[in-house]
């Protein structure tokens, strides 16, 4: 039996809790940063009010202020976030014992076992989504496929609030076209060494002679 493998990540997950605790946040573009009174530290998270005008997670305020002058800027609470990431897993573990965290916003779960109690993967999937959305007031982007790195390809290819799938059928016509800095561990380092050998999309790294690409890495 082949594997079903979701990756479900929590969509702006700092922002989103922050929007939670004080629901006015939601009709506002939010960032949360740090310190904004000392005018230093990097934005660690944003909504998706934050996100249309381009604001970026690991930027400087300042930069994030000139992008957005009416940015609302809140401190970080850190035992929040670990409180919701808790539910949050603890709702994946209705589906499937097998769930191994990625950070605390996200999570692999493989429900090849347990799929037959459940429905079809996306109606799993998308329960899951409105579980999460019903129980915390947050919401995840969730992909599904056969293998780890296409699941979470999946779930960052329609966000927010969205589920995608990967399959056998289709991989090819979602997949390839995507930059190849989209794959897992991808950094800038390897990036750039594959665009040197011409490889820009993942499609073309998947065509490469694995030789040659071990060679170069």
């Amino acid at each position: 039996m082949e594997r079903v493998i979701l990756h479900c990540d929590l969509n702006s997950f700092f922002a989103s809790v922050e929007e939670v605790r004080n629901p006015e946040l939601r009709a506002y573009p939010v960032a949360v940063c740090g310190n904004p009174k000392m005018r230093h530290g990097i934005i660690l998270a944003k909504n998706e009010k934050a996100k249309a005008y381009g604001v970026k997670t690991a930027e400087t305020l300042w930069q994030a202020r000139r992008k957005c002058p009416e940015l609302v800027l809140v401190p970080p609470h850190h035992g929040e976030y670990a409180k919701y990431s808790k539910i949050v897993n603890e709702i994946y573990l209705r589906y499937t014992d097998l769930v191994e965290p990625f950070g605390i916003d996200e999570s692999w779960l493989d429900i090849t076992g347990s799929l037959h109690l459940f429905g079809s993967p996306r109606e799993v999937a998308d329960d899951i989504r409105n579980t999460i959305l019903k129980e915390t007031g947050l919401t995840a982007s969730v992909g599904v496929s056969f293998t780890k790195s296409f699941a979470k390809l999946g779930s960052d290819y329609k966000k927010p609030n969205a589920t995608t799938e990967i399959t056998r059928e289709n991989f090819r016509d979602i997949v390839w076209p995507l930059p190849v800095s989209d794959l897992l561990f991808v950094g800038r380092s390897a990036r750039e060494t594959f665009n040197r050998l011409g490889i820009e999309t993942i499609g073309e790294l998947a065509k490469s002679s694995r030789d040659m690409i071990s060679a170069h890495l």
